[in-house]
């Protein structure tokens, strides 16, 4: 089952946002839509309707079409950074929720570098029988977990980890994979994923502009 960003005022705006960003990188390339579509893997219904940010596309497209355009995800969602300054703060409650369970759930991006190297971090809760399962990541990444609260079931391609509270994991996110909760209370998870040589396909792409408002 695929799981889209939430609903509401918020996610309409970073909808909208991620559709001018993925516009304006696809234009920065002279791309085509039919170019991008087939480069990352997705219908060109589907390109369009996340450039109009008429659609809540899921993770997996997000990370798709991040990767084909060779600017990380983070560039894509998250809110405009000052490049002079030497740290950026996200304030508790302004990072990136792109994910929601059919229990509660959130998966939220609360941080994230720039391209060739991409480490994001998040902020995963999991409702009771919630469950993300991720396809195959680009080559080489890698992601680092560790269970804040709860208990979470880590599938990484055939291999099942069973983690408690304070447990961690270090695994391959380039094959398919999938965070669960299989208990009765809530779980809370924290998660850096890094994903190296962004650019490797577009040595000389530039990081996207703010949307334009045409």
């Amino acid at each position: 089952m695929v799981h889209y960003m939430g609903t509401g005022t918020a996610t309409e705006t970073l909808t909208r946002t991620v559709g001018g960003r993925v516009r304006a990188a696809r234009q920065r390339l002279s791309w085509t839509l039919d170019q991008l579509a087939a480069a990352a893997g997705v219908s060109r219904r589907m390109l369009v309707n996340v450039e109009q940010g008429v659609v809540n596309p899921s993770i997996g497209t997000l990370l798709r079409l991040s990767d084909a355009l060779g600017v990380g995800l983070p560039a894509l969602v998250e809110p405009p950074r000052e490049e002079s300054v030497l740290a950026r703060v996200t304030v508790h409650g302004d990072g990136a929720a792109l994910w929601t369970g059919e229990h509660g759930g959130r998966g939220v991006l609360v941080a994230g570098t720039q391209p060739p190297d991409v480490v994001e971090l998040w902020d995963w809760s999991l409702g009771p029988g919630d469950q993300h399962d991720s396809d195959a990541h680009a080559p080489g990444t890698r992601e680092l977990l560790q269970v804040q609260r709860g208990a979470v079931t880590i599938t990484v391609a055939d291999d099942l980890h069973l983690l408690g509270t304070g447990d961690a994991i270090e695994f391959a996110g380039d094959v398919p994979h999938s965070y669960a909760n299989p208990g009765e209370v809530p779980a809370r998870i924290s998660l850096a994923v890094f994903e190296p040589g962004v650019r490797a396909i577009l040595p000389h792409h530039q990081t996207p502009e703010e949307p334009s408002h045409d």
